[in-house]
């Protein structure tokens, strides 16, 4: 059996508290997932109360009322996800949802506050739109 000393490698112990940083989800990623959480009736909409800003809140309200992402038997999931940075602080992704045969778009935009907390600012499915206060 090789002794220390002798040349061969020897096996330590990682040092006392000693971690490797788990890697960081990008936040597209995370936004996707809850977003998906809401909008398929998983999750109640004020579970985004602080992570959404301006109209946001009251688009993905309206979205999730009507059921916008519930599927019959198949729980939807995200299948990808693409995203644009216009500037820095500022992300429009989008992802494709996916419940059985059924393939959905969603497109979403982040943006990074002073506190570098990324909080959604818009969130849009295909088909109809939340009707705003200046499209009489």
């Amino acid at each position: 059996m090789p002794s220390p000393g002798d040349g061969a490698p020897t096996l330590t112990a990682p040092a006392e508290g000693f971690r490797r940083p788990a890697p960081q989800p990008r936040p597209t990623d995370l936004f996707a997932d809850r977003l998906l959480a809401v909008l398929s009736g998983q999750r109640p909409v004020h579970c985004m109360l602080r992570h959404t800003v301006g109209r946001a809140y009251d688009e993905l309200a309206w979205l999730a009322e009507r059921g916008a992402l519930r599927a019959r038997g198949t729980r939807p999931v995200v299948r990808d996800i693409g995203y644009y940075e216009p500037r820095p602080g500022a992300i429009e992704a989008f992802a494709r949802i996916g419940a059985g045969e059924q393939l959905r778009a969603m497109a979403f935009r982040l943006e990074q506050g002073p506190d570098l907390r990324w909080r959604c600012t818009a969130v849009e499915l295909g088909g109809p739109r939340m009707p705003r206060a200046d499209d009489d």
